[in-house]
């Protein structure tokens, strides 16, 4: 059983930073692609960003991109999101999801890719 727990969101103001962390229970954590989504209020589920196993691809949705690192420690069982120059568009609970298939790295941009998902942390940019 894979278990995915979110930790790092919080309240803070347009133009500042928070990081983003995602703890995973299970032995073969180096084996899975990594994923960050988003859900704001009203809002369907979006893509965030995607990491591959290794850690060597990265892949991004364009509003993002510049602003939002993905970032893996296999070592800590453990995926990260940088989220600096935060704008109050960012607001969202955010969710981390495992994906135990290897495919291209911009397979990874949909919710079906995905076979766990972590329950979600609130990050909240005011303006």
């Amino acid at each position: 059983q894979v278990q995915l727990v979110e930790s790092g969101g919080g309240l803070v103001q347009a133009g500042g930073s928070l990081r983003l962390s995602c703890a995973a229970s299970g032995r073969t954590f180096n084996s899975w692609a990594m994923g960050w989504f988003r859900q704001a209020p009203g809002k369907d589920r979006e893509f965030v960003a995607a990491v591959s196993w290794s850690g060597s691809n990265t892949y991004y949705t364009d509003s993002v991109k510049g602003r939002l690192t993905i970032s893996r420690d296999n070592a800590k069982n453990t995926v990260f999101l940088q989220m600096n120059s935060l704008k109050p568009e960012d607001t969202a609970v955010y969710y981390c999801a495992a994906a135990l298939e290897r495919h291209d790295i911009t397979w990874y941009a949909v919710e079906s890719a995905y076979d766990y998902w972590g329950r979600g942390t609130q990050v909240t940019v005011s303006s």
